[in-house]
């Protein structure tokens, strides 16, 4: 029996929900960019991972529970899965606060590429021509924003570049747990992680108190990162999630709006086509593998039809972590 295709009205609505979801996310990173020209870094990853939990808590699933959260099928993958999402959060960090928003998603758009090598390496799967061209491109597009060579690179270059191989090795790890490990332990291992190493952070090194003004832009950062969360898996819940990956590459308009209204933030011609390469690269991937897994569904049917049998669901790519 196969699954009825989703109604237009509800996959607009998925789309809808993918845009907010992404500008939630967007405004967050900007508002940590702000924070972390008075507050700690770690004080950020603290407070803001703290308050992030809160419409985060509402998508718990109703079959599971928190008492067997942290009973895991494979123990030293989630912490390790932990400990890569937790040194991708604090790069990434660094990188808002010390360059332009623009050239930091720039090069954490880099994560797909770094998820697709190591599909290759570590998971054994096939990967076209066209995907490696892609990946080409991708690397030509970051050069261009980047230019090394040509201009400094600040510290905050390389720990964004950090941060996207740190979330390619988490995104295939948790590609292997997902089938067995609960996705709130999956939530869970790395939000820990984060409150625990950031605390141990502030302690050792010590830190000021924020203000009230400093701990409300916390809590509306900590606020974005959860309800974006949300956001993002209803938009997959109502659409297909061949619609909604591209939809994440509006985060670069919003950091360009965002890092020239407040930051003064103006990126030079080579920048711009240099961002416009890397999301054309992305797009072109993601509706490529869309097409593909369309003509692999049709082929299915086709041949089910041919031999009485009901044709196997085909996966639809979802979209890149970030």
């Amino acid at each position: 029996m196969t699954t009825a295709p989703p109604r237009p009205a509800l996959v607009q609505f998925g789309v809808l929900l993918a845009i907010g979801s992404y500008a939630t996310y967007s405004w967050g990173d900007a508002i940590i960019k702000g924070l972390g020209q008075t507050v700690g870094m770690f004080e950020i990853g603290l407070i803001t991972t703290i308050f992030g939990m809160i419409p985060a808590l509402f998508a718990k699933p109703r079959t599971e529970r928190w008492r067997t959260s942290l009973k895991l099928e494979s123990p030293w993958r989630m912490h390790l899965i932990a400990a890569l999402r937790l040194n991708s959060s604090v790069m990434i960090t660094y990188s808002f606060i010390t360059i332009p928003l623009a050239e930091a998603y720039c090069i954490v758009f880099l994560i797909p590429v770094f998820i697709t090598i190591l599909s290759v390496l570590v998971l054994k799967e096939e990967v076209g021509l066209d995907r490696w061209l892609l990946i080409l491109v991708s690397f030509v597009g970051v050069m261009l924003v980047v230019r090394p060579g040509f201009r400094e690179l600040e510290l905050g270059h390389l720990t964004a570049l950090g941060c996207a191989i740190s979330a390619g090795f988490a995104a295939v790890l948790t590609r292997q747990s997902a089938g067995s490990e609960s996705r709130l332990s999956l939530f869970l291992m790395p939000t820990l992680y984060a409150i625990a190493f950031n605390a141990a952070m502030v302690l050792a090194f010590g830190g000021a108190m924020p203000g009230w003004w400093e701990l409300g832009l916390m809590l509306l950062c900590g606020l974005c990162g959860g309800t974006g969360y949300l956001l993002q898996i209803a938009a997959i819940t109502h659409s297909p999630a061949s619609r909604v990956a591209p939809i994440q590459y509006s985060q670069i308009v919003w950091a360009l709006i965002l890092g020239a209204v407040f930051f003064a933030e103006l990126p030079d011609a080579l920048s711009l086509a240099g961002l416009a390469v890397v999301v054309v690269a992305g797009i072109t991937g993601i509706f490529s593998d869309g097409a593909r897994a369309r003509l692999a569904g049709r082929f299915a049917e086709y041949r089910a039809r041919k031999h009485g049998a009901q044709p196997e669901p085909v996966p639809i790519p979802g979209p890149p972590e970030i």
